[in-house]
């Protein structure tokens, strides 16, 4: 034991692949501390996948996919494991009834939706659409379409996918997963983001068109002017922790 925690003196880390027992399509690349206690580790994979601390079981897989060992001691530091770059750890959700579990954080068609009938909707009398014929049969050429289909084209030009990037506003950080037009959404150009941590609305998929694949409340559509690319390494959000 003390010749191991020896080894993991210096401000040493892993990446490791993230899997979850009940997110399917959730996978990420996450870099750890190997001082982090187990406690501390769980405590920032909750960021990512939702599943409660107390809920939560991590297994960790070589990369032949062979399990090596369960973190089942919370008090130990991550690097007593020796985990590798490129080794998987496993989040398995023991609770039946956690937010993660029934697959609707995958499958929206699993969650309930509002709906009213046209009839219905006609009827009342507080609608968006009056609204909105109020105003255009006021002033018609307001509503006249004045976003061209290259709106923000040229700001695309050194933005690609793959690179890491910022969003403004909230300083928020992730790589670019696509550029391009967007039809169900304004005209003009777009750029899919995977935002590191939960901070977004969707998982690649916007209003029924898919534009990338990312964990769910990982996406988001944002313009180019609201976007760095560069050196934009991941957060740490124990970094304060780790002296």
């Amino acid at each position: 034991m003390s010749s191991r925690l020896q080894q993991i003196e210096g401000d040493e880390s892993v990446v490791v692949r993230v899997t979850h027992s009940n997110l399917k399509s959730f996978c990420a690349d996450v870099r750890l501390s190997l001082q982090m206690r187990v406690e501390s580790v769980k405590e920032k994979l909750w960021t990512k996948c939702g599943t409660s601390v107390n809920s939560m079981r991590l297994h960790l897989y070589d990369d032949a996919n062979s399990k090596l060992s369960e973190l089942t001691d919370d008090s130990r530091p991550f690097g007593f494991y020796s985990p590798l770059d490129g080794y998987r750890l496993h989040v398995v959700d023991v609770d039946p009834s956690s937010v993660t579990s029934g697959g609707w954080l995958e499958d929206t068609s699993l969650v309930e939706k509002y709906s009213i009938s046209e009839e219905a909707y006609k009827k009342r009398g507080d609608t968006f659409r009056q609204f909105k014929e109020k105003l255009v049969s006021q002033n018609p050429s307001a509503f006249e379409a004045k976003i061209s289909e290259n709106y923000m084209e040229d700001l695309c030009a050194n933005i690609k996918v793959g690179d890491r990037c910022e969003i403004e506003p909230g300083e928020k950080r992730g790589v670019v997963k696509y550029v391009g037009r967007a039809e169900s959404l304004a005209p003009g150009f777009w750029v899919g983001v995977q935002y590191d941590e939960p901070l977004g609305k969707h998982d690649g998929m916007v209003k029924g068109t898919r534009y990338f694949e990312c964990p769910p409340l990982h996406g988001g559509m944002v313009r180019p002017d609201k976007l760095k690319v560069g050196d934009y390494p991941e957060r740490d959000l124990f970094e304060d922790d780790e002296i």
